[in-house]
């Protein structure tokens, strides 16, 4: 069973995120101090809010050290909505200085004709990805955020959607996966996303066993 630590700092949709990953076969374990990683084998930052708070939150918990311990061993990372955003250096939302493991910030959406941007909207990606494997292109899946990444490397970015202007709607870089939809709201493809990332984590190949 892969046991996958699901971090808690007050702003993560935390029942839905775990029961989607029991439904796809692994074994979640809220994650509050930094001793609840032992045994994990991958780490999901879920996350609803603005980057100031959670990151004071994460500071709180002694989580913001053992999530960049984590990341810096390439071991495998899912970052989901929020958790996408706190990867960049900087939050224009409230200035925030974030966790820094990619270079760029998060800026607000551009030429959003509604704000937030909450709904189904479909997601493009350029190329095939392990994360994205039995998906469909154009795939719908589920947005609540007005705020978006702006990688200062565009090659971390592995699909994009649109609501106004295009916007990063996945990044991965090694092991580090994260999505700024909500796969667990996503209904079957949303599932099947995280399956696959089950399956990163297991050392299972792209369309095998997912």
């Amino acid at each position: 069973m892969i046991r996958i630590a699901v971090a808690d700092y007050g702003a993560g949709n935390l029942v839905s995120i775990c029961r989607a990953l029991e439904v796809v076969g692994s074994e979640p374990v809220v994650v509050r101090d930094p001793e609840a990683l032992r045994g994990a084998d991958a780490l999901v930052v879920p996350g609803v809010g603005a980057a100031g708070p959670a990151m004071e939150r994460l500071r709180r918990r002694r989580l913001v050290e053992p999530i960049l311990a984590w990341i810096g061993a390439d071991r495998p990372f899912l970052g989901i909505c929020l958790g996408l955003q706190l990867l960049f250096e900087r939050s224009d939302e409230d200035g925030a200085a974030t966790l820094g493991v990619l270079a760029g910030r998060t800026v607000l959406l551009a030429a959003a004709p509604t704000l937030p941007h909450i709904g189904w909207n479909t997601v493009e990606r350029p190329a095939d990805e392990p994360l994205f494997d039995g998906v469909a292109p154009g795939a719908a899946f589920y947005f609540v955020h007005s705020y978006v990444a702006a990688p200062d490397d565009p090659s971390v970015v592995i699909a994009e959607s649109e609501h106004g202007s295009r916007f990063p709607a996945a990044i991965a870089r090694g092991n580090v996966f994260a999505v700024q939809f909500h796969p667990e709201r996503s209904g079957p493809d949303g599932l099947r996303l995280l399956s696959n990332f089950r399956s990163i984590v297991a050392g299972i190949p792209a369309g095998v066993g997912a």
